[in-house]
């Protein structure tokens, strides 16, 4: 009679489990790297610091405008957290973006640092001067019609009546 109870098959069944669950992680931690990477290069830092730990964010703080001791901010539990979506809210207006863009970030940030990363958004500043410089994307800035139809002129106004003495 065979027993099937055994602890091997329970151990590889969480083994395959573990490996299954672990693709994804690494997925999505190597399309982070890659995103934080770009927008460190937007922001004229250099790319590589988004793969070291500690200097990852003393860096995102120089693109931000923030001081370095900030850092330490991070470090304080349910302070760090305010933190944290404070200077998410300053990377997105360094690079002209609306809370909206923000919560974005912070939701869905899979999605919205590639977006951040590969989009055309350009870095404005240190968090665009306190939000100061920020414009929002208008589409028809730079349109370029694909039909290449020209507007019509706009109509000309009727002439004054010569007064006649």
């Amino acid at each position: 009679m065979q027993d099937y109870n055994s602890g091997y098959s329970a151990g590889a069944a969480i083994g395959a489990f573990m490996a299954v669950m672990l693709i994804p992680i690494i997925i999505i931690v190597v399309i982070m790297v890659i995103s934080h990477w770009k927008i460190f290069e937007k922001a004229g830092k250099p790319g590589w610091a988004a793969i070291i730990p500690i200097y990852n964010t003393i860096v995102l703080l120089e693109i931000v405008g923030k001081p370095v001791w900030w850092i330490l901010l991070f470090l304080i539990p349910c302070v760090n957290i305010v933190f944290l979506v404070w200077t998410t809210n300053l990377l997105s207006k360094s690079f002209g973006q609306s809370e909206g863009f923000t919560v974005g970030l912070l939701l869905l940030g899979v999605i919205f640092y590639p977006i951040l990363a590969f989009g055309n958004y350009k870095y404005l500043g240190p968090s665009a001067q306190e939000a100061g410089g920020l414009r929002p994307l208008d589409p028809s800035v730079g349109y370029r019609d694909p039909f290449n139809n020209t507007p019509p002129p706009p109509p000309t106004p009727p002439a004054p009546p010569s007064p006649e003495a």
